[in-house]
């Protein structure tokens, strides 16, 4: 038995899964295994450091799945910017089929994927991104409610309210982002509209996610307080891991005059990189959303998109439908 919705079928994928776009992590090793188990591994562009990087990236990852996969693109503001075209450009003749877009005025690139014929779907953490979107003609959008990791804007709207009026708002298929991690999250996200669920959290604590052991072990440990919202003041706010260094920012971030250079070193991306790699959880700051409290253990990537699929079919089989009385 399997789950068909209007993401499997947009997608050509087994299953109604896909793991969104990590920064450091959304490598070949992590997209492939995805992939492998009938979901979608997305493959995150800006995690190489250069386009030519990126078609390596790509052709590796091909070595590693015959299966359908995607690739990230994030436009954040920054005083250097990433050639952003020249990533594009090797995602389309690379032949890429799925592009999943973030952040802001992705407006150029949308179009450029659509000319090539790209499935794009963009990540939105609120309704009038979402209306945006769909108006730009993008084949889907994510909906990132505030339980999720990395930016959940700054409107607060947790997912639940979210996920409900995208069904109520929009005309193209929607994906549910920010707090799932099992079968009973993708249950819930399906009769709230949903055509399938985002993970990014819970697929950093698998077996094949390019995380150090210790760091994964940390997150297991974890619940669903064990997250800080950082760079509030700056209208750039960030979920992120609770450790000591979060803490310290959060202290700073209440002073009333503060600038981020007040903070810069202590959330440099390179020492959260280096977190992944030398399993120190104090070294730096990383990315991870509330959906740690559901956070249990460290599977492969196919156990765990078999066992939440299989709990979501015995949810609405076992469960839902014997509710109903004719």
């Amino acid at each position: 038995m399997v789950l068909v919705t209007k993401l499997t079928k947009l997608l050509g994928i087994q299953h109604p899964i896909i793991q969104g776009g990590m920064q450091h992590v959304g490598t070949a090793e992590m997209a492939s295994a995805v992939s492998n188990a009938g979901a979608l591994g997305i493959l995150t562009a800006l995690t190489q450091p250069t386009p030519e990087q990126l078609r390596k990236e790509i052709r590796r990852c091909r070595e590693m799945t015959d299966n359908p996969f995607g690739v990230n693109m994030t436009f954040l503001p920054a005083i250097n910017l990433p050639p952003y075209k020249e990533y594009a450009q090797v995602i389309i003749e690379e032949g890429i089929k799925v592009v999943e877009t973030a952040g802001n005025n992705p407006g150029e690139y949308i179009k450029m994927f659509k000319e090539a014929n790209i499935t794009t779907i963009h990540k939105c953490v609120a309704i009038r991104h979402a209306l945006t979107a769909q108006r730009l003609g993008v084949d889907a959008v994510s909906m990132d409610g505030f339980e999720c990791a990395g930016h959940p804007g700054e409107d607060d709207i947790t997912g639940l309210i979210l996920l409900a009026k995208s069904a109520r708002k929009l005309e193209i298929p929607f994906v549910a982002s920010g707090g799932i991690g099992d079968g009973r999250g993708l249950a819930a996200a399906l009769a709230l509209g949903a055509e399938g669920v985002n993970m990014g959290t819970r697929f950093m604590c698998t077996k094949e996610a390019p995380i150090h052991e210790t760091i994964k072990k940390r997150m297991v440990a974890a619940d669903e307080r064990s997250t800080a919202l950082v760079y509030r003041p700056f209208r750039n706010t960030a979920r992120i891991f609770k450790n000591d260094i979060a803490v310290q920012v959060n202290q700073i971030e209440k002073n009333p005059s503060v600038e981020f250079n007040d903070i810069k070193e202590l959330v440099a991306g390179v020492r959260g990189k280096q977190v992944f790699t030398n399993g120190d959880p104090e070294f730096g700051v990383w990315t991870a959303g509330q959906v740690l409290g559901l956070i249990e253990d460290i599977p492969t990537c196919h156990e765990l998109v078999h066992r939440m699929v299989n709990e979501a079919e015995s949810i609405i089989i076992d469960r839902l439908a014997k509710m109903v009385r004719v």
